[in-house]
């Protein structure tokens, strides 16, 4: 949101009152408080009078973090709700001098100026300057149209740094420049509009910043103020942390210690998931002729996935099978079971009115209400449709044990879709949350539920959701997808940027629809997107009105599909691993470049490939001719599929066939490698080779895992004169191929 017109003046209906000085502060164990006027006071004992004042606590929720509170008036009741933060406070060390008082958290200082003459937050991180608050940053606004309040900050931005993350957006990888709504919307993909929208962003200068509001915070990146990113809200009060990492991994490491770090998903989930698609007609044989099809291919199948019409048409979500298409539900269940399968089935909390469900939800009071008692309805999407009230803990259970009774009929996940539609003018919710806070939350609470009732029926670290909407804290519950796309190379490419986004959001997991949602791919694109897919965390083929089978688009798509579902499988101890590193650390499975190359300025950019894991760089080929330009950092390189090797430190310009691209293995790496191509979820140690890629003198150390996350085994390689010799605690043989 805008408040001024240009560097002097401001928007004629904006009364804006910005934070001029310290006059009087309180400091206390694990605070610093300061009374800041809004206008010059000088000597004058009244100069305090009729005006109005900010007051700005800093306090520390975790070491190496700075909360920034900010308050016109104290006395607006707060409804709700909060996102979940985990606190774990330090003892801060406060001082003050004749200039300036000082807040440090471990290596996180915040300095405020004293003077008189101006205004002045600074923040370091070990010593180094990270970013300002000063002249016309801090402010509260008054609308005097509306009369509605806004409480506004913004922090200098240094030449050359740039702005990353909040949330999954479509838009260019860098920020800077851009407008930014944290508003949650069913936009697609091709939109500025987002599913998942996070108030946190990181730079490239070691910190990042976290509004602590669940509401329509507006972000103006290098925009409004182009020397500054500007954040902004309606109220009284603003939150928000400054986080000092060091580097994008230090980052997200103390953001996800915050917010939470994801749980680790089931194995099996990795696999290739294969989907009815949205709008085909299916049947159970339908569904057989799918699945024998791709075992008659040896394509891998790992998930097969129900969406919305094993409903009945205009009965969405009434969580009961059509009795029309599928008369046996629990018979057709078994017998996909039979052939190894896990099965996922779509949902949402959108409750149609001619819905069985519709009539249960009223009597029980478990929909959203408007404001006079009535349901609030709509007929967007389902007819006369209701939303579930998932503040409601009674309206919680009723859905989840529907949930169970699917489970118990052999329902292994759920694809919990939607969630951005989420009312906001005349709302009431059951526990008295406020309306335009809950727009966003509200998808926090409804895939966390969904994913609890799978984690409770299933166990801990089998759980796994299919979810499209997400906010703060989100990340916790795996996987996520990226929506609705379409099915041309330029979608891919948004595709792409969506995911280092919100990898720099905290989302460990993260998946998308091979050659898009909407239209039907032509042959080419399917090819190349499903390589993309397919050297993605989670790999689902779905789209809207057309099957996604290879063999619909031609013979070769079989053969791109089934040696790159191979591969994932083969490659399925080395991906185990970066997915319990996301686990216990936050750090993704893909990673924009500057994860692994936080000093490279080429990095700082890369927007069309990413690292998968420390050590495999991909660059998708995203044109019909076949051709790739990507960035190869120092050193000489490896490609996975060929064996070749090339010097980096430069770009370069290759051209691929369907059943290649720039599979990137980093120099001085391990790559453990199965032998088991067929499915995701084997004895990662049973035959394993590690590949090791141009060594360099010294030593290596891979940690395979178990299928819980547990380290099966760990083998240290110490590598002299280019031999290489193991140590390790794994009981069962492997082989050892070095590469250069």
């Amino acid at each position: 949101m805008k408040f001024t017109n240009g560097y002097w003046l401001n928007k004629p209906e904006y009364d804006l009152h910005f934070a001029i000085q310290s006059f009087t502060a309180t400091i206390t164990e694990d605070a610093l408080r300061i009374i800041c006027p809004t206008t010059p006071i000088g000597d004058q004992r009244g100069g305090v009078m009729n005006h109005p004042t900010l007051i700005v606590t800093f306090t520390s929720p975790m070491e190496d973090v700075i909360r920034v509170t900010v308050e016109h008036w104290r006395g607006i009741v707060d409804h709700g709700p909060h996102f979940d933060i985990r606190e774990s406070p330090v003892k801060p060390v406060i001082t003050e001098t004749d200039t300036e008082y000082t807040f440090q958290s471990g290596k996180a200082k915040a300095t405020i100026s004293k003077a008189k003459a101006g205004w002045r937050v600074t923040y370091t991180g070990d010593g180094k300057l990270l970013t300002e608050s000063e002249y016309h940053g801090m402010a509260h606004a008054y609308c005097k149209p509306t009369g509605k309040n806004y409480m506004i900050d913004s922090l200098n931005l240094d030449v050359g740094e740039r702005v990353y993350g909040l949330g999954e957006r479509f838009t260019a990888y860098v920020k800077n420049g851009q407008v930014v709504n944290i508003w949650n919307g069913d936009g697609g993909t091709a939109s500025e509009l987002a599913y998942k929208n996070v108030p946190f962003y990181m730079t490239n200068r070691g910190y990042g910043v976290l509004v602590e509001d669940s509401s329509d915070v507006s972000f103006e990146v290098a925009s409004e103020k182009v020397e500054r990113v500007q954040f902004s809200l309606e109220g009284q009060k603003l939150t928000y942390d400054v986080i000092y990492g060091g580097d994008p991994k230090g980052i997200l490491e103390r953001y996800t210690a915050l917010t939470g770090r994801p749980a680790l998903p089931p194995a099996w989930s990795f696999g290739l998931w294969l989907s009815t698609s949205f709008t085909t007609s299916y049947d159970e044989a339908t569904v057989n002729s799918f699945i024998d099809g791709m075992a008659q291919r040896d394509i891998p199948l790992s998930v097969f996935h129900f969406d919305c019409f094993w409903m009945k048409d205009n009965h969405l979500s009434d969580l009961t099978w059509d009795p029309d298409v599928f008369p046996d539900p629990e018979g057709m269940l078994k017998k996909l079971k039979a052939k190894g399968l896990h099965i996922c089935c779509w949902i949402n909390p959108y409750i149609a009115q001619e819905s069985s469900m519709f009539d249960e939800g009223v009597a029980g009071g478990y929909f959203i209400h408007k404001e006079n008692g009535d349901v609030w309805q709509t007929d967007m999407w389902q007819p006369g449709m209701a939303i579930l009230d998932v503040t409601n803990p009674a309206a919680r259970k009723w859905y989840a044990d529907k949930l169970i009774k699917l489970m118990d009929m052999g329902v292994d996940a759920f694809k919990t879709d939607f969630g951005e539609r989420i009312p906001v003018k005349g709302i009431r919710y059951h526990d008295g949350s406020d309306p335009l806070r809950m727009h966003n939350f509200y998808t926090y609470l409804y895939n966390r539920f969904v994913f609890e009732t799978i984690e409770t029926y299933r166990g801990k670290g089998d759980a796994v959701v299919f979810a499209r909407s997400a906010t703060v804290g989100e990340q916790q519950f795996p996987v996520h997808w990226n929506g609705d796309s379409s099915a041309s190379y330029m979608s891919m490419a948004e595709t792409l940027r969506s995911g280092l986004s919100i990898a720099h959001s905290g989302f460990g997991f993260w998946s998308h629809d091979i050659a898009g949602f909407e239209q039907t791919a032509t042959a080419d694109v399917y090819k190349r997107w499903a390589a993309f897919g397919l050297l993605s965390s989670h790999s689902r083929l779905h789209g809207s009105s057309s099957y996604r089978v290879p063999w619909l688009f031609d013979e070769e798509a079989n053969d791109v599909v089934r040696q790159f579902t191979r591969l994932k499988n083969r490659l399925m101890p080395y991906l185990y691993a970066c997915a319990v590193e996301a686990h216990e650390k936050g750090t993704p499975v893909l990673r924009p470049m500057l994860f692994e190359f936080p000093d490279s300025v080429a990095c700082e950019t890369c927007d069309t490939q990413y690292m998968l894991g420390p050590n495999l760089l991909v660059a998708p080929v995203m044109h019909a001719d076949g051709h790739v330009d990507y960035y190869l950092p120092a050193g000489k390189w490896t490609n996975l599929l060929s064996d070749e090797t090339v010097e980096g430190d430069t770009w370069r310009r290759e051209t691929h066939d369907f059943m290649s691209l720039p599979l990137m293995v980093r120099p001085n790496s391990v790559i453990p490698m199965g032998t088991t191509g067929d499915r995701p979820d084997y004895d990662y140690t049973d035959g394993l080779t590690l590949h090791v890629f141009k060594p360099e003198d010294g030593q290596l150390s891979v940690r395979v895992p178990d299928l819980k996350g547990r380290t099966a085994a760990t083998y240290t390689l110490t590598v002299k004169d280019g031999q290489v010799s193991v140590e390790t605690d794994a009981e069962k043989p492997y082989k050892v191929v070095v590469h250069g």
